[in-house]
């Protein structure tokens, strides 16, 4: 089973349904909701995501979508020594590093999935769109 680690733009584009993107990221959660592959995220995309739906949704509603994402992934560790790898890598974005190191710390990540792909050039695991994982699966 693919394990994979999906990033908050992902998250946002199901959540707000910003098209066309959110078609993929659609795919992305039913694979997961049916078990088909492992979704991951952080605490960190916990947070982001909670902060920006936040701007359009009160606490109550906001907590009921994070509780429901929540049911179909599952949560990297992040410690002292993620921060760590991710202050002193060449990740020229600190939240990207701090995903990237979490998915190599837990060691069972097959690829990070997220539509910006260039801000993970550095990473050591594979990175695709959403749209090319999407079609990588049902090739």
């Amino acid at each position: 089973m693919k394990r994979i680690l999906i990033d908050t733009d992902v998250i946002l584009d199901f959540f707000f349904d910003r098209q066309p993107f959110s078609e993929f990221a659609v795919k992305i959660f039913s694979l997961c909701e049916s078990k088909q592959i492992q979704g991951f995220v952080t605490p960190v995309i916990y947070s982001n995501t909670y902060y920006l739906l936040r701007q359009t949704a009160k606490h109550d509603k906001v907590i009921e979508k994070l509780t429901q994402l929540l049911s179909i992934t599952d949560v990297l560790l992040m410690d002292r020594n993620v921060v760590h790898q991710a202050l002193i890598s060449k990740f020229k974005d600190f939240e990207d590093a701090l995903q990237n190191f979490s998915a190599i710390n837990d060691g069972t990540i097959d690829v990070i999935v997220t539509r910006n792909i260039k801000d993970f050039k550095k990473s050591e695991i594979g990175v695709l769109t959403p749209e090319s994982f999407v079609k990588t699966i049902h090739a």
